[in-house]
Formats: structure tokens, sequence, C-alpha cells
């Protein structure tokens, strides 16, 4: 895909900023025609760690014991809208045109952070995908992107004759429905305590806590103070009842909202699962609702039966390649 934007020079800072982690990755020159540019150095830092971005590119040169970069590129969980950007799950803000200057850089692109998923999708290994369902996916069709972390990223992919399109939007915060009196229990719950309840609310690292702590009270049970990787723990090995029923509603909750994206773009090229979650459920997911849930949609569900779902489990992040694509290829 060529891109029409100024020559980014090398070498190059790529970086997938999320409200948990910061991963950075090094281009060090351009790559040969045709192919992919190689990635190395690829080190994840905790935001948290760092009172801004700025200070957390620093110390991921300073432990390369690398210069400035010439440029960089970096999907962020945020949307982009402006200069300014505020970050939604972590306290990070900054202007891009300050930090351009700040770092020295000749060109700085940012985009959100799914929105450089979806441009990796494309060159993602047979072996970094797993598929769950459906037949084969229709090259070129459009794709369907989503992933559950410290938040719900959501975005596609269209091809055109210029080659691939992403996406990019706030797919995250639409309003989350059920589909069986249980769920709207549960719902009804989450409901009292946030307002509105969007997907986003349990599609997520706080949103296993949500679904947990509502499925605790429509049981009447007390909750403990458990954090989603305690929730996850629990669900996976059996040990907590209300742990194991909030993963199951997890896993159909995203099936709904999936299938809901993939009707709405003609995903006949895939829906793809990214973010931290579904990739460590492992069996469970595959034995979970989420399949009969992504296809019934009624009058539909022989064209969403034929749809591909790929799991994304790439042990280098996607969105720095997606990050790279996004300045070129020059």
């Amino acid at each position: 895909m060529k891109h029409p934007e100024p020559y980014a020079p090398y070498p190059r800072l790529v970086a997938d900023i999320g409200g948990t982690n910061a991963r950075f990755g090094w281009i060090a020159s351009a790559p040969p025609p045709g192919e992919e540019p190689s990635i190395t150095d690829v080190d994840t830092l905790p935001t948290a760690d760092h009172a801004q971005l700025a200070d957390a590119v620093r110390a991921y040169l300073a432990r390369l014991g690398r210069g400035a970069p010439g440029s960089m590129a970096f999907g962020i969980a945020n949307p982009i809208t402006g200069d300014d950007v505020r970050m939604t799950n972590h306290h990070w803000s900054f202007s891009i045109s300050a930090l351009q200057a700040e770092l020295g850089l000749e060109r700085l692109v940012v985009i959100n952070d799914f929105t450089a998923l979806a441009l990796a999708l494309p060159s993602l290994k047979p072996h970094e995908l797993r598929q769950l369902g459906g037949e084969a996916a229709l090259a070129q069709g459009p794709i369907a992107l989503l992933g559950a972390g410290t938040g719900l990223g959501v975005s596609g992919l269209l091809h055109s004759g210029q080659g691939w399109m992403a996406l990019s939007g706030e797919g995250g915060h639409v309003t989350l429905a059920a589909a069986d009196d249980r769920e709207a229990a549960v719902l009804a719950v989450m409901r009292q305590r946030h307002g509105h309840v969007s997907a986003e609310r349990a599609l997520s690292g706080s949103g296993l806590v949500n679904l947990y702590e509502a499925v605790s009270e429509v049981r009447q049970a007390t909750s403990a103070r458990l954090s989603p990787a305690d929730v996850t723990r629990q669900a996976l090995d059996g040990s907590d009842a209300a742990c194991v029923e909030a993963l199951q509603h997890f896993c159909a909750f995203l099936g709904n909202v999936a299938g809901n994206l993939a009707l709405t773009l003609g995903s006949t090229g895939g829906v793809y699962l990214g973010g931290g979650i579904v990739p460590r459920l492992g069996d469970f997911f595959d034995r979970s609702a989420f399949r009969e849930r992504f296809e019934s949609k009624g009058r539909f569900k022989g064209y969403l039966t034929r749809i591909p779902v790929f799991v994304i489990d790439a042990s280098v992040s996607p969105a720095l390649a997606g990050a790279a694509r996004a300045l070129g290829e020059d």
C-alpha cells in the first residue's frame, strides 16, 4: 500500500500505546522492495511508570543506547481528532506537534491503536492466527477487527484500487444488548451502576470485573474484590462459579457484538479478534457460546456461518507493523 504522505526518514520508531503498556520497536533501515520492514528491539514499558509519553520514548531509547529516530508512528488507545490527545484509559495527554518538536522528529504519525492493528492484518502469518469456525476468507473482502484489553477496540479494513484502507472509530462504545433473560438481569445491574452500558463496560479488563460483580448480585452472593486476572484465573480453573458465569457472558456478548460488526461491514474477509484477553482463554473460548452467538442473527444466520473468525496470537504486537505501514513504504 503506497502512501502519499511525505517521506519519513530512517531510523524509524514505532509504538503501540495502550492504557496499561506501551510497546516500542525499531526499524533501522528501509526493507527491500515488496517486503515488510524488519522491526527489532521490541520492548514493553508500563505506562504507569512514566509521567508522559515523551518520557516513555526517552526511556526506551536509553535502554537501547540509541539516539533520536528520524521519524515515528504510533497507534494509541484513543480517538484522534486533532492536535491535542487525551487518553481515555490513562492520564497521558499531549500535543502531537509539540511532541514532534520535543523529540526532534522530522515526521510523526499518530493513529488510533486499532487503526494500526487493522493496517497490520494483511501481513499476519498463518502461525499468528487461529481460525474459529466459518469458511475461507474472501480475498480482498471487507475485514472486521475487535480487541478486548484495557478497553474494547473496534476497526475495519476495506480494499480499494489504492490498497487497504483502515476505518477508525469508537465502536467499543455502542450499546450492549441482552439476548436472553439472564443477560438482561446482568445488564440491569450494570445499568444501575453505570447508566449507559456500552460494549466496553463488559468486554474489557474492567468489564470482566463488572460482569463478575453483576453476576454475583444476580446470584444474591457476596462478591470479592477481584482483579481482571483473578476473574479470568478462577473462571479457567473452575474454582468460582460467579467467575465462570462472568467469563461465559463475556464470550457470548463478544460473539453478539462481533456478529453485529460483521453484518455492518459485510466482513466476507473475516473477523479478527485481537487484544490481550481472548488469546489467553484458549479452549474455554473455543467451547464458549461465542460462535453460536456470532451466527445467531435470524434470517442472516447462513450468511454469518460462512464468515471465518480469526484469533490473533502474535508474539510481536501486530500493531507495530501497522504503525510502520502508516509511515509509508518509502
